[in-house]
């Protein structure tokens, strides 16, 4: 499966996959409006023996095909003290 991964320009360290280029139609419009403007980063090439450094390449894999999309939020114990001031 082959999936596209966005950057949030709006929240740090947020990132969107999705399964084709610029489709986002499975999106919930309200999450698009939240992310803001999205910046594409990568295209991965996702089967079982890869490894990811965010999450577990078996559960992005169920998560596009059951939602068509798969959002990662940074943990918020890995985050620089200097963001966790807001």
């Amino acid at each position: 499966m082959d999936c596209v991964v966005y950057r949030s320009k709006l929240k740090d360290l947020t990132y969107l996959y999705i399964k084709k280029e610029d489709d986002f139609s499975q999106v919930p419009d309200t999450l698009i409006n939240m992310l803001g403007a999205l910046e594409q980063v990568m295209f991965l090439e996702l089967h079982p023996k890869k490894k990811l450094a965010q999450v577990e390449v078996l559960d992005l894999i169920h998560h596009l095909k059951e939602a068509g999309w798969y959002l990662q939020i940074p943990d918020r114990n890995e985050l620089p003290k200097q963001l966790l001031k807001f």
